[in-house]
């Protein structure tokens, strides 16, 4: 029998409890990317069914997405690394990245943002944070729930991605 959902599985030793629907969804995220990636040829990975955005992009979208919220989370700002990342996500790479490093990828940003969860006390969640260099307003709970959410959208893409490409119906 497979374990249910991550969110059925209790609470997440060190995780303050509103931050708990963070932590799951961002759990989730990472084990239905991990899933689904696992049996992609590289082919598959950045084909583009009827031209919609590639399982790659969205592999590496929710851990560039997750990565750059959670530095506004912190009162950062985005460096250099993070905007060439930005800039080129829905590009395969040369020689095109596979479906281990994309999945590698997601596994640090998920541990790394476990760590920062643990570490953001629950009385800084509604602290303002700027986000972008148009400084716009958000909370530390605004970008880690953002997080959240962006992730499982994206994660949910990713599925149907997957599925259509492996169908065999999902021309470019």
């Amino acid at each position: 029998m497979s374990q249910p959902e991550v969110w059925l599985r209790g609470p997440i030793s060190g995780i303050c409890p509103a931050l708990m629907p963070v932590a799951h969804a961002l759990l989730q995220a990472r084990e239905d990317g991990e899933r689904v990636a696992a049996t992609l040829t590289v082919e598959e990975l950045w084909r583009k069914p009827g031209g919609a955005a590639s399982a790659g992009f969205h592999l590496r979208h929710i851990a560039g997405s997750v990565s750059r919220l959670l530095t506004y989370a912190r009162g950062g700002q985005l460096d250099e690394s993070q905007r060439r990342a930005l800039a080129s996500e829905q590009e395969p790479g040369h020689p095109p990245q596979d479906s281990p490093v994309l999945v590698q990828a997601l596994r640090e940003t998920v541990d790394s943002a476990m760590r920062q969860l643990q570490e953001t006390p629950a009385e800084s969640l509604a602290e303002e944070r700027r986000v972008g260099r148009a400084g716009l307003p958000s909370t530390v709970l605004g970008l880690l729930f953002h997080a959240a959410e962006h992730a499982q959208r994206h994660t949910g893409q990713l599925i149907t991605t997957v599925k259509i490409v492996q169908s065999g119906k999902g021309g470019e």
